[in-house]
């Protein structure tokens, strides 16, 4: 299994900050030189250290400043490394994480090997220790992680083994531990799904997926069912299977099931869609950024996260996780543009453009899930550059055949900090997927592009509470720093919290 752990370990503690005994101190300053609740108790213990320093004019507090102090008077720590938080009143959730990223880096760089962080005590409107300490975890993850399995010299990693989150009270130490619990499940999670993003395509192979996902399952009891071509084609996959006749690499169908709830409860089905490369087939994409669609899987890989994340959860519910995987390549035997497929569910598609892939390769698994009678089913794909023009980077977008599943999603998008924007899905898009020749066309044309994917979708989630999540623009970034962000990871681990409370 992928996923090389950063080799940080976490704890939690209360405490007077002047008394802890470490490497290093972190708090935080406001602008105009305003210190946090622990920096000025620290103050107070080194008789106005801090407040003289900042009096000379080192560090005003603007968000991303730093400033390492040594050997303050009467403080046990080494070390004080003051944060810039920016405007108090502008201290929301974006700065939070902000700040903790800054902590984590400066600490990485300047050697530290230990670190107490304060900045969990400070207040985010609207949220608790819990979170606090859980978005910490995921940004001191996120902070220091790096792929390099694939360089020859990987850099050497620095120092840092040990952070130590303070709380303000005893009373939140209970608090502070789950939210520890649930952050380091995110954490390593997210870091599967970008350690299998960020792997070449010559490597991450839909076979390679499917190992990957069979290791997960020998790690934490799942079920692992592996698909072949000979499977589906049983099953009847032919708009699954068409996608990946291009391809000399076999398709995969993975089939993950984590049975923690009540035999019988109605399972919660995820499906991520995995195209290990996308080329576009027939239809060829435009060379540049073409190296960028390895990414194509993101949205299995996230699926194959979130398994790591619920195995260490062991959440007490019922998950299956569908992935189906394989690549969309251009030889003689693709998909052309004309050709007409058949579903699994019997209904036919003509192919107007071999590049629209993702949905061919979700029908037949959405069509799948209904076996599970399932509670709910959530599909996360990067599905159309549409989405990327219609909502840019920061939400994922969001649609659902339920208002009352979207309304789940759209708060555990808020709980992860993982947001999403809730799109139309109205019948009146449903007339741009007409074809004179087959049930359906793969595309509706320019206008709507995002939604009209989704309207092809919901053709074949008609009989349970179904949603989508088009995660294009949220997955990965591109161009010189491409990366896999881990997204949605977050939000779907918070969803089957949410559930697994109720």
């Amino acid at each position: 299994m992928e996923n090389r752990e950063i080799g940080l370990e976490f704890s939690i503690k209360s405490g007077a900050p002047g008394k802890q005994r470490s490497a290093c101190i972190v708090v935080g300053v406001f602008e105009k030189r305003k210190l946090s609740a622990p920096a000025l108790e620290i103050d107070r213990a080194s008789d106005g250290y801090l407040s003289k320093i900042l009096r000379g004019g080192d560090l005003d507090g603007k968000a991303g400043a730093t400033l390492l102090l040594h050997k303050a008077p009467n403080i046990l720590a080494d070390r004080i490394l003051l944060v810039g938080l920016g405007r108090e009143r502008d201290f929301h959730e974006k700065a939070y994480r902000e700040a903790i990223a800054t902590a984590v880096k400066t600490l990485r760089d300047t050697g530290s090997t230990e670190a107490v962080i304060t900045l969990t005590e400070l207040p985010v409107k609207k949220r608790d220790v819990m979170w606090n300490v859980e978005q910490a975890v995921r940004y001191a993850h996120k902070a220091l992680y790096r792929f390099d399995r694939m360089k020859s010299k990987p850099e050497p990693r620095r120092p840092l083994k040990h952070l130590t989150f303070s709380v303000a009270g005893r009373g939140e130490l209970k608090a502070g531990e789950t939210g520890l619990r649930r952050g380091l499940a995110i954490a390593h999670g997210m870091g599967l799904a970008k350690d299998l993003g960020n792997l070449p395509s010559n490597i991450c192979t839909p076979e390679y997926l499917a190992e990957q996902a069979r290791t997960l399952a020998n790690s934490y009891g799942f079920q692992c069912d592996i698909l072949d071509q000979a499977a589906c084609e049983k099953l009847g996959m032919g708009s699954f299977l068409s996608v990946g006749k291009g391809s000399d690499k076999p398709p995969r169908f993975i089939v993950l099931k984590h049975e923690g709830g009540k035999k019988g409860d109605k399972p919660v089905v995820l499906v991520g869609k995995a195209i290990t490369f996308d080329a576009g087939g027939i239809s060829l994409k435009p060379a540049a950024e073409m190296d960028e669609m390895n990414y194509d899987m993101s949205g299995g890989g996230a699926v194959i996260g979130a398994f790591r994340a619920i195995g260490e959860l062991e959440l007490k519910l019922n998950v299956i996780g569908l992935v189906p995987s394989c690549e969309n390549m251009p030889d003689a035997k693709a998909n052309k543009p004309g050709d007409i497929v058949t579903s699994m569910s019997g209904q036919t598609i003509e192919i107007l453009n071999t590049d629209a892939e993702g949905r061919l390769i979700l029908c037949d698994a959405l069509t799948y899930a209904e076996r599970f009678e399932p509670d709910a089913v959530i599909d996360l794909a990067t599905l159309t550059g549409a989405c990327v023009i219609a909502l840019g980077h920061h939400p994922s977008a969001l649609y659902s055949n339920n208002d009352g599943l979207a309304r789940e999603i759209e708060h555990a998008a808020d709980d992860a900090w993982d947001r999403v924007w809730r799109m139309p899905l109205w019948e009146d898009y449903q007339e741009q997927l007409k074809s004179s020749l087959a049930d359906m066309a793969n595309i509706g044309g320019r206008p709507g592009g995002s939604i009209t994917a989704a309207c092809f979708l919901w053709r074949f989630a008609k009989k349970y509470h179904w949603a989508h999540l088009d995660i294009a623009g949220t997955a990965y970034k591109g161009g010189r720093d491409k990366a896999s962000t881990g997204r949605p990871l977050p939000l779907l681990v918070h969803f089957l919290l949410n559930r697994e409370v109720k």
